[in-house]
């Protein structure tokens, strides 16, 4: 500093400031002590491209910039200035790469550090063989002692945070411990519940293969029963068919007779008077002698013929009537049978489906809902 910076030079003597109060942290540990880690990578670049003479470059340049501060400072102003305000003034990035640009064009002649390094040295040496025998012992002794009562701290720091690691690690046992024994009570209440699924699937397994064969029968019963009133309904069908041929024939039959009856009870004179020719009765037109008069054969077996005839074609339409009844009713029981065996059918597809779920344990198992058995028809 006394050749680059002579004014703040004379400035730290008078104050008894020394370098080694300020700069011996900077050399030991490269800056990364108190500056940011910005400033420090730039450091270390230029450290290994440069060597370790940018260390007095980045040192010179930080005096520089801080040169006007320090002037006006004190002992413990300017202790202070390097310890906290110096480090924060360049924790901005561009502060930092200013301050490196400023170091690399500090020149310093190399032989010129190589002359101040053996000054000290011969300075060093002289100063130790002019010093007292006893007074370098004394600060011998007195550095041992210093060393010791470093390393009796470091002792008790370590033996303090083995005591602590120690409880941490007995902590943390017990707790590894107690959450072991949660797990083997989780294992075993697991298992437990494997064990009893597995014999619950196996159950179900076994009440789906019954059910299974239960439906089956159902549904060949029920498909029996199907055929068997669909042949039933064709013979009624065809009855029915037969009955409405006969009726029909019949009607035309008797429409014949009752026409050949009329043809001839109009060519008879005598019934022609007593019958209209639709073939009723002429009672407004009998007269009063007439009524007292008894009716003929002929005319008796006319009407008890043309009765039976009425009556044969009455029970005619009756049967038919009941057959279509009949019929209405089988086509009924039909589509009950229909529907009975489609609802068997989606609730055995439903019941199949959910213990397939159930078995690869893709949803709990659901109670199948209670189904009515078909009927059998008569």
């Amino acid at each position: 500093t006394n050749e680059q910076l002579p004014d703040l030079h004379n400035h730290f003597c008078d104050l008894h400031l020394e370098a080694h109060m300020y700069a011996s942290q900077w050399f030991l540990t490269l800056f990364t002590a108190k500056f940011p880690l910005c400033m420090v990578f730039h450091i270390i670049d230029l450290l290994l491209c440069e060597g370790l003479n940018i260390i007095f470059h980045v040192a010179l340049a930080l005096l520089k910039t801080s040169k006007e501060d320090l002037l006006q400072a004190d002992f413990e102003g300017a202790l202070k200035f390097f310890r906290v305000q110096l480090p924060k003034r360049y924790r901005a990035e561009e502060n930092a790469r200013r301050l490196m640009e400023q170091a690399c064009n500090i020149k310093v002649p190399t032989k010129k550090l190589k002359k101040y390094e053996k000054e000290y040295q011969t300075m060093r040496e002289s100063q130790l063989q002019q010093e007292d025998p006893m007074d370098r012992y004394k600060r011998e002794n007195r550095r041992l002692q210093e060393a010791s009562m470093r390393l009796e701290q470091e002792n008790d720091d370590l033996a303090h945070e083995l005591v602590t690691s120690k409880i941490a690690l007995r902590n943390d046992l017990d707790q590894a411990e107690d959450k072991a024994d949660v797990l083997n009570k989780e294992l075993l209440l697991t298992k437990q519940r494997l064990v009893e699924a597995e014999e619950e699937k196996r159950k179900q397994e076994e009440e789906t293969a019954q059910l299974k064969e239960v439906f089956r029968k159902q549904l060949e019963k029920a498909e029996y029963e199907i055929k068997k009133t669909t042949a039933i309904i064709a013979e009624y069908k065809q009855i029915c068919s037969q009955l409405s041929t006969r009726l029909e024939k019949q009607q035309t039959a008797s429409k014949e007779e009752l026409e050949v009856v009329k043809v001839k009870m109009m060519t008879c004179k005598h019934c022609s008077d007593i019958f209209s020719k639709e073939g009723t009765l002429k009672l407004a037109t009998i007269s009063r002698e007439d009524q007292g008069l008894e009716p003929d054969d002929e005319k008796d077996a006319l009407k008890k013929q043309l009765r039976e005839m009425e009556l044969e074609l009455a029970q005619t339409k009756l049967q038919l009537v009941e057959a279509k009844c009949k019929i209405q009713e089988l086509e009924h029981q039909r589509g009950a049978l229909m529907n009975e065996i489609q609802a068997a059918k989606n609730s055995w597809f439903s019941k199949t489906l959910n213990s397939i779920k159930t078995a690869t344990g893709t949803q709990p198992l659901q109670p199948p809902p209670a189904t009515q058995l078909p009927k059998e028809s008569t």
